[in-house]
Formats: C-alpha cells, sequence, structure tokens
C-alpha cells in the first residue's frame, strides 16, 4: 500500500463529537483504520448533517422522534424499513419529508388487491417508428426512483408484492428478459395498517426478512398532539430545504460501513440473534416458545444498524445499549411464536426484551 499509514487502534472511550467534554465509555476493540482516511473528521462531519436532517423532519413530525430515528438508521444503513401503525399517524407524510431534506426523488404507490405488477415495475408498449417498423419501448413504473413508499403494502396480491422484492434485494428489476436498475440510492419504506387485516396478504417470510427494520408508530403524546394542532391548522405552510443530496447520502452510508465495532457489541449481537434460534439449546425457553427464528440476516442487519445508530447519536462506535435498543425493530419481523406461546398469552416483544435482558 504505497503513501497509506496503517495504524492498529485500541480504542477504550468513545467520544461525543457534539459534545466534545463528554466521554462514554466503550469497551476495548482493536481494528484497523487508514489514517489518510481521517475517519473521525469524517464522521464528526457527517453526525453533523445527520443531526440536521433529524431536526429538520422533527419539526414537522410531531412526537415520532424514535420513528424518524429508526427510520433514519434504515436510510444511512442501505436498507428498507416496515412501518407499523395506525391511520393518521404521519407515515406519508414522514417519507415525504425525509424525501425533501435527503434530496431524494420521493414516489409512493398505493397497494390496493387489484395492483398489477406491471403497475409497480413498468411494462413494455409497442410502437411505430418511422417506415412501418414497429418496435417495443419499456416505460418504467413508478419503482423506478430513489426513495419508495409501498402504502399498505399487504393489501396487494402475493404476485405483485413479489414484483418489489427483486428491487428491494436486487436494485433491478427484469422486464422480457432485460433489465433494469433502479435508481441510487433505493430505499422502500412501507406501510402496513395493524388494525384491518380482512382481505389483505400476509407478507411471506422470505420479504420479511428483507427489511432491515421494523419500525412501530405509536400515538404522539399530549404535548406533541397539541403543538401538531397549533401547526396543521394555521395558515403558515413550513417549506424544507435539501441538506442532503443522492451522491452525499451514499457517501456517508460508505462511511457508516467503516465505523469499528467493538468485539464486545460483536459479541452482544451473536448472542442475541443465536439465542432467538430454537432448536439450538441456546435458551431453554426460546427452544420451548418459538417457532422459528431470525437467520444470519438479522445479525447483519443490527452490525449495519447499531453504527448507523452510533452516527445518528453523535458517537464514532456502537456500545452496547445500541444492540438493546435496536433488538426489537431488527428481531421483531424475523421471528413466530408457536401455538403454545401463543395459547399463554406470550407476545413477541416481551420475548426479545427477555432475551435482550441477558446480554445487558
Amino acid at each position: 500500500m504505497d503513501g497509506t499509514l496503517l495504524l492498529i487502534l485500541t480504542m477504550f472511550a468513545t467520544t461525543s463529537f457534539r459534545n466534545p467534554r463528554k466521554r462514554l465509555y466503550s469497551p476495548p476493540m482493536t481494528t484497523v483504520i487508514d489514517t489518510q482516511d481521517n475517519i473521525v473528521a469524517r464522521v464528526e462531519a457527517a453526525g453533523e448533517r445527520v443531526r440536521r436532517v433529524h431536526e429538520a423532519t422533527a419539526s414537522v413530525i410531531f412526537g415520532q422522534d424514535k420513528v424518524i430515528e429508526q427510520t433514519l438508521v434504515t436510510i444511512l444503513s442501505g436498507g428498507h424499513a416496515l412501518l407499523i401503525g395506525v391511520p393518521g399517524l404521519a407515515k406519508t407524510l414522514l417519507v415525504e419529508t425525509l424525501g425533501r431534506v435527503l434530496g431524494l426523488d420521493a414516489k409512493r404507490i398505493q397497494f390496493t388487491p387489484d395492483l398489477m405488477p406491471s403497475d409497480i415495475i413498468g411494462a413494455e408498449v409497442l410502437e411505430d417508428a418511422q417506415g412501418g417498423r414497429r418496435s417495443f419501448r419499456f416505460i418504467r413504473g413508478p419503482v423506478f426512483t430513489q426513495l419508495l413508499m409501498a402504502d399498505e403494502i399487504n393489501r396487494a396480491s402475493p404476485k405483485t408484492q413479489s414484483a418489489l422484492l427483486q428491487a428491494m434485494q436486487e436494485h433491478h428489476v427484469t422486464v422480457a428478459g432485460q433489465r433494469h436498475d433502479v435508481p441510487t440510492p433505493f430505499h422502500v419504506l412501507a406501510t402496513q395498517n395493524p388494525l384491518e387485516q380482512e382481505g389483505t396478504y400476509p407478507l411471506p417470510e422470505a420479504q420479511l426478512d428483507r427489511f432491515l427494520l421494523q419500525v412501530d408508530v405509536d400515538y404522539p403524546d399530549t404535548a406533541a398532539e397539541r403543538r401538531m394542532l397549533f401547526s396543521t391548522t394555521g395558515t403558515e405552510e413550513r417549506r424544507l430545504e435539501p441538506i442532503l443530496s443522492g451522491p452525499e447520502l451514499m457517501s456517508i452510508q460508505r462511511l457508516v460501513r467503516q465505523i469499528p465495532v467493538p468485539d464486545k457489541v460483536v459479541e452482544a449481537i451473536l448472542q442475541l440473534v443465536r439465542t432467538a434460534r430454537p432448536g439450538t439449546g441456546a435458551d431453554a425457553e426460546t427452544d420451548k416458545f418459538v417457532a422459528w427464528g431470525p437467520g444470519p440476516r438479522a445479525s447483519q442487519a443490527l452490525m449495519l444498524a447499531v453504527r448507523a445508530k452510533a452516527l445518528v447519536d453523535g458517537r464514532l462506535a456502537p456500545s452496547v445499549d445500541d444492540v438493546l435498543a435496536l433488538a426489537e425493530p431488527v428481531l421483531k419481523h424475523r421471528m413466530a411464536l408457536n401455538f403454545a406461546a401463543r395459547a399463554e398469552g406470550r407476545q413477541i416483544g416481551a420475548v426479545i426484551g427477555r432475551l435482550a435482558a441477558s446480554i445487558a
């Protein structure tokens, strides 16, 4: 490596770059850092930009700081999110606002039972050219965007749901044997209504696993709802300016993957995910009450998400607390309880909470 100086850096503390005097404990870790990249300065600069994105979004979406944070963690990790919440909790507004402040092209698809795959990915049409010749031309569908909101995704048929799967995982679609790449960056924020299940098609486990996080959207508190009443029923209209652009967001996503992770955090991720799998003997209650557990993609999701959360919080490296905070959003849609657990009234959130408490 000509001109590249490698430094073995052992970090015993994590400095919060938003408050240089505040030092947060982090377990020792050993990693190889390229000093020419000046990763500390880059993380500090990226963290400041992300903080501005968070503040701008929170100025429009009231009382949903946790939802905003988890959605930003998903996007900074390069993944997709599944938002679960009743109607009227600003899920659509959240996607529109993030599209503006992140400088991304955003589109929305309302999923319905009669929606066809071609309504999402596009279709070929036959056109008459000069000279009497005919040819097919591909007309792109709404999936060709950077930030896609799949509203009530479980209302469409499995055939239509699967049309989105290739784009989510492979970042391209195939029509008539021809590959068409979606724009970069590409993120899907899908929503589901937990109340109305009649006439819906539950997402298969293979597609659920493609979502990095499941973000539960709850009701705002009294203070936030009071502020919302005055802000949304008046004449003032808040205009947001882009804080990032698509290329800048992709640069931050690459930076997230370079953030060092302490060995203790890696061990916590492995312990949490492996004890959530039944049939391994790692946890007796898991073997008794869990029908199926998370695969290796859950470990990968946690490894990326804890790095992104550290950046959002203004820290230079993740901690075990980040694993605990993200355990339920990462694992909840990747596990299922068996009949014995449901008969006893157990909830998947409580099961994950017990597993997370064992590594705290």
